[in-house]
């Protein structure tokens, strides 16, 4: 089934959900804000999405509450790509209505059962009762042009296995756990999502895989990858000018990450 044709939707408590969100909200008044703040939720299966929403352009978006999805730009048949799950806020429509000066191919895909919150003119009314959760939002949407801007630093490496290392690592940053032998990331991702992601060709990231598995860095576990030792220097030096950037709104960000599987190659 089209995930575009799928209409269940079902009520949630988006901050009952969402607990970095609720955690914006004095204590004092949490527990009223969680119940209050109430919207649509609706599941996206599996594949391609087209992510058209009419009905809520007015609102502020869908919020991730579970899954993983892929976002994939393409130039001239060369493609970037942007990896979003939990606690993510979308706007897949937003400039489709304007045809691009520089022609481009934009697509969709999910690649783990993937369920939003539909946050439309309604919802955003309810949250409006909650100016805290404004700033919150918006830095969300900091918090993913920071991460494209570090994905735009990683494929720029002329090694595509110090391409992948550096990938690894940073998404450990989003959904990593520590454990005794090293870091899980729990994103099993094909070898041709990561060939997206880090701007590479599929058999030269197989090859670069099992290199930095030989190396005993990055190794597949089960559906997660388990990262050894210390993360590449380049990565640390990305973190650092992160850190001495302005704080911008809702960057105490700290939110904690279900795991996301999908089958490997």
């Amino acid at each position: 089934m089209s995930a575009d044709r799928d209409s269940s939707f079902r009520v949630c408590h988006v901050l009952g959900e969402d607990v970095d969100l609720a955690e914006a909200i004095p204590s004092a008044r949490r527990r009223q804000a969680i119940g209050e703040c109430i919207a649509r939720s609706t599941p996206i299966p599996l594949g391609r999405w087209t992510g058209h929403r009419p009905d809520i352009r007015d609102g502020i978006g869908l919020l991730v509450l579970e899954g993983l999805l892929i976002r994939r730009v393409g130039i001239d048949g060369r493609f970037g790509a942007e990896l979003l799950g939990e606690g993510d806020l979308l706007r897949p429509w937003q400039g489709q209505d304007v045809p691009p000066t520089l022609p481009r191919i934009t697509g969709w895909r999910v690649l783990r059962p993937t369920r939003v919150a539909v946050l439309d003119a309604v919802a955003a009314q309810r949250f409006a009762r909650y100016p805290e959760l404004t700033g919150r939002l918006i830095g969300r949407a900091l918090e993913r042009s920071r991460n494209l801007a570090v994905n735009m630093a990683i494929v720029h490496q002329p090694r595509v296995d110090v391409r992948l290392h550096m990938l690894f690592w940073h998404l450990a940053d989003r959904w990593g756990r520590v454990r005794g032998d090293g870091i899980v990331v729990p994103v099993r991702l094909t070898h041709a999502v990561l060939a997206d992601l880090v701007a590479a060709q599929r058999p030269t990231v197989s090859g670069s895989l099992s290199e930095l598995a030989e190396r005993g860095v990055v190794r597949p576990i089960d559906s997660d990858w388990l990262l050894s030792g210390e993360p590449p220097g380049e990565l640390l030096e990305l973190q650092d000018v992160a850190v001495a950037l302005p704080d911008d709104p809702g960057s105490g960000d700290q939110r904690s990450h279900a795991p996301f599987e999908t089958p490997p190659t």
